[in-house]
């Protein structure tokens, strides 16, 4: 599904609706350039399950975990990082975990630890403040 936002409201708007469609063990993978909003995304869908505490990028700790209202959220961002050390850190365990859903930031680089069955959210920037989200259940 393909949907067009123009503003921060109507990207929380469809955060909000996502969020709704999730359950534990949902692994969601976020692509899209740097500043498409991967992060801000996230952080919406975050809100929506129940996060009291901010949300921030992990880029630098690789992986923060938040407690929602029905279940754990995993927020990972493996753009400096390869499959081997993603296993070698044990990602592979979390991401395994039946109570938590997992958001991973480029997954490209760690795709061979991405099951078959995952959410893909691409999202491409149209302009300043206009995004393209495409949503593929798999």
């Amino acid at each position: 599904m393909i949907y067009i936002v123009k503003s921060k409201d109507e990207t929380r708007a469809l955060a909000k609706s996502f969020a709704t469609k999730l359950k534990k063990r949902d692994i969601v993978c976020l692509n899209g350039d740097l500043g498409a909003g991967k992060t801000t995304f996230t952080q919406f869908v975050f809100s929506a399950l129940g996060v009291k505490s901010p949300v921030s990028s992990p880029t630098f700790s690789i992986l923060k975990i938040y407690q929602g209202d029905k279940f754990r959220l995993n927020h990972f961002d493996t753009y400096r990082i390869t499959d081997m050390e993603a296993i070698e850190a044990g990602f592979d365990e979390i991401l395994e975990d039946k109570d938590s859903v997992s958001f991973i930031e480029w997954s490209e680089n760690i795709s061979s630890l991405i099951p078959s069955k995952h959410i893909d959210v691409n999202i491409k920037i149209l302009d300043e403040n206009s995004r393209e989200f495409e949503i593929k259940y798999e």
